[in-house]
């Protein structure tokens, strides 16, 4: 009995030669459609079209083809029965043996920048999925390809009965993997042509959240060297990777919280992180001058820690970072100078944010036990003309320009947040303490550290004040300005202790906890 083959693809590369060991090698005679057909027809190669197997022509501008008895009876019939294999000869069904499908390129289509939504939909592939799922599930008796870099690994297990059998069962998985993801991809985009007045329901969080990634990297290991780990997404098409070591989980989770923090920045900036907080950030006329201010810092914290720039990154600038440990350093672009320079150091990685940085809009998603947090991003810094200064003093045009500088900063503290800033420059940071006044006294503390001034300094809050105390503190530092949400139930008595150490105190209404 002739061994039948199906090939019907839109990805072509490597299938003339495949099919021409089917056929010289293997012994199968070949069934295809439309394009496919006329490309094997083309390098000599002996076709049956699926219309003539079918008897039933295609129809529908192509849309029906394949959807027929005699494709999906023969790819679904069980071998092991009696029944099955008595009904495909009563109603003359062949059956087929390896099936080669790859599905209409919906997603390169719908990635266009002036795809209409028409042709988006004419773009969803039918009978490509209707086969290789029809195949996939009858894997015990049926070769199923969907991917051309298995095309040598197949031909090299069709005679050997155990590695084809345990290679059509990993075949089968990948294909429920592709039509998994290509599903998806066709639910997200419906999702987000919402616009349209006919779909307008489906706008705002989806009531079925379905996430389909592929592995792009299986990691060295998680934030431990205990915990296994793997990248998942698109990731590098958002960077490109100069040089250094394999990037880690920990600097994933970083340079995707430096690239956020610096997307709040237009003049030069620089910012110093370790472990995903700024210990570090200054904004001046030239990189250089920002470096030095931004470093001035915190002159420990950087050590092992994560750089990234807003303009291209130098010789000058480079030669100096060259002189301490770090892990990674972002720019959206490094001058020659500065990778002949960086390149000596072989293990430090260079990034090169592609797309511009910190322009990314994403949801953000969490694990919690039985499923996950969805939300959008922190991208607001609120509406200066509604901050409301809440205090008998009006801060002066320096304090005001200085306190911007430090609530962009401290929305991307890790809560509790407290940061002191002088101009466009970071004092003093504190992150992460389970009260405000500790974060506040941390602040202080890493200021005196780096031998930085407090006196005339102003203090950023991502939240509100609770108690007077943290004011206070800061106050006693040398603060004499502060933002803050507001809205805690003594408010007036923060207020009154800002009124009686002469600050000035604005209420910016919004909060930015970053848990």
């Amino acid at each position: 009995m002739a061994k039948l083959a199906l090939l019907s693809v839109s990805d072509k590369n490597g299938l003339a030669e495949f099919a021409a060991a089917l056929v010289n090698q293997h012994g199968y005679t070949l069934l295809s459609t439309g394009g496919t057909a006329k490309m094997l027809m083309a390098h000599g190669l002996p076709v049956t079209e699926v219309g003539a197997h079918t008897g039933f022509p295609e129809i529908m501008e192509g849309r029906v083809k394949t959807l027929h008895p005699k494709i999906h009876g023969g790819l679904l019939c069980r071998r092991d029965s009696a029944e099955h294999l008595a009904q495909a000869r009563e109603n003359d069904i062949a059956l087929i043996d390896l099936v080669v499908v790859n599905l209409y390129p919906f997603e390169e289509t719908v990635a266009k920048p002036d795809v209409t939504f028409d042709l988006a939909i004419e773009n969803i592939d039918i009978g490509g999925p209707s086969m290789l799922r029809s195949a996939a599930k009858n894997h015990a008796s049926v070769t199923v390809v969907c991917d051309p870099a298995d095309y040598t690994t197949v031909l090299a297990a069709l005679d050997d009965a155990a590695a084809l059998t345990a290679l059509r069962r990993k075949l089968a998985l990948k294909v429920f993997q592709r039509t998994g993801r290509y599903d998806t991809a066709i639910a997200q985009y419906l999702a987000n042509a919402a616009a349209e007045p006919d779909l307008a329901a489906l706008s705002g969080f989806p009531d079925t959240l379905t996430l389909n990634y592929n592995k792009v990297q299986t990691l060295r290991y998680g934030e431990n060297p205990h915990q296994k780990a793997a990248l998942y997404g698109t990731f590098h098409e958002h960077f490109e990777q100069l040089q250094g070591k394999e990037l880690s989980y920990n600097n994933i989770l970083d340079i995707t919280s430096a690239t956020y923090l610096i997307g709040d920045f237009e003049r030069p900036t620089v910012a110093i992180l370790k472990h995903t907080n700024p210990c570090g950030v200054a904004s001046a006329e030239s990189l250089e001058a920002a470096w030095e201010l931004a470093y001035a810092t915190d002159r420990q914290a950087p050590f092992g820690g994560i750089i990234i720039v807003n303009q291209t990154l130098g010789g000058g600038l480079a030669k100096t970072i060259a002189e301490i440990f770090t892990e990674v350093i972002i720019a959206p672009r490094f001058s020659d100078e500065a990778l002949a320079i960086l390149s000596k150091k072989k293990n430090l990685r260079l990034m090169v944010a592609k797309a511009g940085i910190g322009a990314e809009s994403l949801l953000e998603t969490r694990a919690v036990i039985g499923g996950l947090l969805l939300q959008d991003r922190d991208k607001t810094l609120g509406n200066p003309a509604d901050f409301k200064v809440v205090t008998q003093r009006q801060p002066n045009a320096e304090e005001w320009a200085a306190m911007m500088f430090a609530w962009k900063i401290c929305k991307h503290v890790k809560s509790n947040a407290i940061v002191y800033c002088r101009g466009e420059q970071t004092l003093g940071v504190g992150a992460g303490q389970m009260a405000r006044v500790d974060s506040s006294r941390i602040a202080v503390w890493k200021a005196g550290e780096a031998k930085l001034d407090l006196q005339g300094s102003v203090v950023a809050s991502e939240a509100l004040f609770p108690f007077a105390d943290g004011l206070i503190a800061a106050a006693d530092a040398g603060a004499t300005c502060a933002i803050q949400p507001g809205g805690s139930v003594r408010d007036d008595e923060v207020i009154k202790a800002a009124d009686d150490r002469g600050m000035a105190m604005v209420f910016t209404g919004i909060r930015h906890f970053k848990h």
